[in-house]
């Protein structure tokens, strides 16, 4: 999977869900996906929260990136934002030194520092799944797509690949078969949880799941997903 910035529950489904998680540092970047950027609650809506990035070319790797050299003033706002809005969330004293502690990470590449946050978080959820780097894994990177998932599949001696149920229109089981591999699809159920008194908003970043719900909760609908075969 690409690094997420604090990312929806359904990514952390899928870490808990498998023995390896995967991580591409070594693929285009992206522009209005949810490599620098994912939503939380204001004012009972939805409202973006974005990593600045350094202005640089639309086609080199994530590990390429940095975020913007003011980072010092921008993520003060972001912190402010986040408590502003949660600070009366039943779970923000326990939650937000956390969030504060992966903002404040000194390191500026935009990989390492989501990769960071993927590991602190987990940290937090007991989430026992190793995360591994794409580029230390010895293949032909070269490679795209469905060629190059089967090529670190193999590589870490896989025979189960599991995709986000989304990935169900890019992947063919057949050619996965070929190749030794069952593909498998994670389905999430619906979560919902009480936000505040306001009508609820799916799919918002971890960061809102954590706020409402204690890490017992949260476990359980980490374990709720589905496969797909």
């Amino acid at each position: 999977m690409q690094p997420y910035f604090f990312p929806y529950i359904g990514y952390f489904q899928l870490i808990q869900n498998v023995d390896e998680f995967i991580v591409y540092d070594n693929i285009q970047f992206t522009k209005k996906g949810w490599i620098n950027r994912n939503r939380i609650l204001v004012n009972g809506n939805e409202s973006y929260l974005t990593l600045p990035l350094k202005k640089d070319s639309d086609y080199i790797d994530i590990k390429d990136r940095y975020i913007t050299e003011d980072w010092t003033l921008e993520r003060k706002k972001i912190i402010n934002k986040i408590k502003e809005t949660y600070i009366k969330a039943p779970y923000f004293q326990t939650v937000f030194p956390l969030i504060e502690e992966i903002i404040n990470f000194e390191n500026k590449n935009l990989f390492q520092f989501i990769y960071n946050s993927l590991k602190q978080i987990n940290n937090y959820l007991d989430i026992k799944t190793p995360l591994i780097v794409s580029s230390s894994i010895e293949i032909n990177h070269s490679l795209k797509a469905e060629d190059k998932v089967i090529a670190l599949c193999k590589a870490r001696l896989a025979n189960n690949y599991i995709n986000p149920i989304g990935g169900i229109e890019l992947y063919n089981k057949e050619i996965f078969k070929e190749e030794g591999l069952e593909l498998q699809f994670l389905k999430t159920n619906n979560i919902i949880y009480p936000q505040f008194k306001n009508e609820f908003v799916p799919f918002l970043s971890i960061i809102d799941v954590m706020m409402f719900n204690n890490k017992e909760n949260v476990l359980e609908y980490l374990n709720s997903a589905f496969t797909l075969k």
